[in-house]
């Protein structure tokens, strides 16, 4: 076997990692002085279950390490699907991540926040060099499963969990029967059930209209949002736009400066005669799988399922 080449190009190498959908966890821990710290991790895995073991790792650069290497515990909080924000806000760099952040002092004081889909108690078990980061592992003390659905981080953006679609448009006529007889039960009458349905039919054909133009989603969703949100923008808005975290918007944002779509920075921005040319592309897309998803609807029709559409958004 030939050794593979490992001289390349590093945002590329981690755009290709994006595609490995995980989840979101903040892994907090309290010096014996009193210092607090939190950092925004999705490298959290699972190591042994006796002992009980988990792992993730830190940059060496990280101005936390010092405060997890005294610390005895770390907690892992794993986000809800709801704390977008718990994440972009301790992902950078800030004099007081805690300011405002309402959270309950765990094992060895380590942060615990409301509202996490779960956490993990850990003493500090080992600190293994792996690179340019720190592999810690942790020994599960203590830990809480509150069952709720988690953030994700999938392809440079934020993403939710939403049941695999069991029943898709197939040349088996059996396949056709099933989905038709869902479709016809009273799970079938389930608003909820149906949107997710939805979008898992139509999304996947989207995503491969984009790629097929040259443009990874998360580009595709930065370029149209920019467009609607117009020239200025701040970080935090974006970030509520296109659901991604800042250091991906900012990689989105670079990635279509190399294309030659946008000039500028993100909070003042200019679409290039190539990004205007891409930007009509993308909007036909967007328009051609509209009338086809939905060709069997009138103007009225698509208003009133606009309209419950945008009910859903805010509720």
């Amino acid at each position: 076997m030939t050794s593979a080449n490992t001289d390349f190009d590093t945002r590329a190498f981690r755009r290709a990692l994006g595609n490995f959908a995980t989840g979101i966890t903040v892994v907090t821990a309290t010096a014996p002085d009193g210092r607090k710290a939190g950092v925004t991790a999705n490298s959290f895995n699972s190591v042994s279950m006796d002992p009980p073991l988990i792992l993730w790792s830190i940059d060496k650069r990280s101005s936390a390490l010092d405060i997890f290497k005294a610390s005895s515990h770390f907690a892992v909080n794993i986000l809800a699907s709801d704390q977008s924000d718990l994440s972009n806000n301790f992902a950078k760099p800030q004099d007081d991540k805690y300011a405002n952040v309402e959270h309950l002092d765990g094992l060895g004081n380590a942060p615990i926040f409301e509202g996490v889909s779960g956490y993990f108690e850990c003493e500090t078990y080992e600190f293994v060099e792996g690179g340019d980061h720190w592999i810690i592992i942790g020994k599960v003390a203590n830990f809480m499963d509150a069952g709720k659905p988690p953030l994700v981080y999938h392809q440079g953006a934020y993403s939710m969990v939403i049941p695999h679609p069991r029943f898709q448009k197939s040349s088996d006529p059996e396949a056709e029967s099933q989905s038709a007889c869902m479709l016809s039960s009273p799970l079938g009458d389930n608003l909820f059930y149906l949107m997710i349905q939805a979008v898992n039919a139509s999304h996947n054909n989207f995503v491969k209209q984009q790629l097929n133009a040259g443009m990874r989603n998360s580009e595709s969703r930065l370029l149209l949002v920019l467009d609607s949100a117009g020239s200025q923008t701040t970080t935090a808005e974006l970030q509520r736009a296109v659901a991604m975290p800042a250091r991906e918007i900012e990689e989105a944002m670079h990635n279509l400066k190399n294309k030659g779509l946008l000039k500028g920075d993100l909070h003042q921005h200019e679409l290039t005669g190539a990004g205007h040319e891409k930007l009509k592309e993308l909007w036909d897309i967007v328009r051609s799988e509209q009338e086809r998803v939905f060709a069997n609807l009138n103007d009225s029709e698509l208003e009133i399922f606009k309209k419950a559409l945008r009910m859903a958004v805010s509720a």
